[in-house]
């Protein structure tokens, strides 16, 4: 079922729903299980995996030379993806990325996600490489991501990349995109940002997700200066709790956000990061009762694979 039915289905009740990430490579697929099993209590009607650009390794070659490789650490989304949806019956929503894919690959997989009959995709550009100052797609593939909603909508109408198909089953994806209430750390101002997102709808998009923030007012706006630009379609908070010290400076660095004043206070006042973990469950409680009060579609929490902390928020807000 598409993300939009199950949010027309709800009928105005906030619903729950996290995002995983695909083990590294040799790594079990039972740990991920394990952090899965204690949120389904909650009914996530459906499930976000990730998928990760490649990197850069370097293999010891013997002699003191270093080979420099190209290799995916953590692959897998759609074995994943078709995995979760058959233990747990319910839909997944695997990533599909500019960076690293050509377009034929990213048809490839969709013909694939079609198959398996998974009716969820979130289309993003992605990330620069490690090594690189800014974002270059890969040969051959799309550039923004309002290029690779647009391969998407297309093939949902049967238009694949060497013509129109006589085809008797057609793709009709959900398409996810995302969105920044504190804009994209590339774009120049958050009207721009928001035009951007606004071209993505446009181009077929049919949701968005937003990156994670920890004040909600950044959001309220956010979604107050979208409708206003006309972009009508639901728009889902990203949650994400504090889990350690760290944080403080990372993700403002990565993500370019703020953190607000009482939280950061809250965190340094810690001993340990055990404590700093529930500093980031209260907020993150707080955050999400207050967004469910105002009668978000779905409140969408960033795991990253452990699900000990987002069980501890759902218990208290679900």
């Amino acid at each position: 079922m598409k993300v939009t039915q199950h949010i027309e289905n709800a009928k105005g009740e906030t619903l729950f729903s996290f995002e995983i990430i695909p083990p590294q490579k040799g790594k079990s697929i039972q740990e991920l299980y394990d952090n899965i099993d204690p949120l389904m209590e909650f009914k996530p009607p459906f499930i976000d995996v990730t998928t990760s650009r490649e990197e850069y390794i370097y293999v010891n070659k013997g002699n003191g030379l270093l080979e420099k490789k190209l290799t995916r650490m953590r692959p897998g989304t759609l074995g994943i993806c078709a995995s979760i949806k058959h233990k747990y019956n319910v839909d997944t929503v695997p990533h599909v990325l500019c960076g690293g894919f050509t377009k034929e690959e990213t048809e490839y997989l969709l013909v694939d996600c079609h198959y398996l009959g998974i009716d969820n995709v979130m289309a993003l550009r992605g990330d620069a490489m490690k090594d690189e100052q800014s974002f270059v797609p890969k040969e051959g593939g799309n550039n923004y991501a309002t290029d690779l909603v647009t391969q998407i909508y297309q093939l949902n109408q049967g238009k694949y990349l060497h013509g129109l198909l006589d085809v008797d089953n057609k793709a009709d994806f959900c398409i996810g995109v995302a969105g920044y209430p504190e804009k994209h750390l590339e774009s120049p101002s958050l009207i721009s940002d928001l035009k951007r997102l606004k071209e993505k709808v446009d181009a077929g998009a049919d949701y968005v997700v937003t990156q994670m923030f920890f004040d909600n007012t950044k959001f309220f706006d956010f979604v107050k200066k979208a409708r206003e630009i006309g972009i009508t379609v639901p728009i889902i908070p990203g949650i994400k709790p504090i889990a350690v010290h760290r944080h403080l400076q990372v993700l403002p660095q990565i993500f370019r956000i703020d953190l607000p004043e009482d939280l950061i206070n809250a965190v340094d006042q810690c001993k340990n990061n055990a404590a700093i973990k529930e500093v980031g469950i209260e907020w993150a409680i707080q955050q999400s009762l207050e967004l469910k009060a105002a009668g978000v579609p779905v409140l969408h929490y960033y795991s990253m694979g452990k699900s000990e902390n987002i069980r501890k928020i759902a218990s208290k807000v679900f």
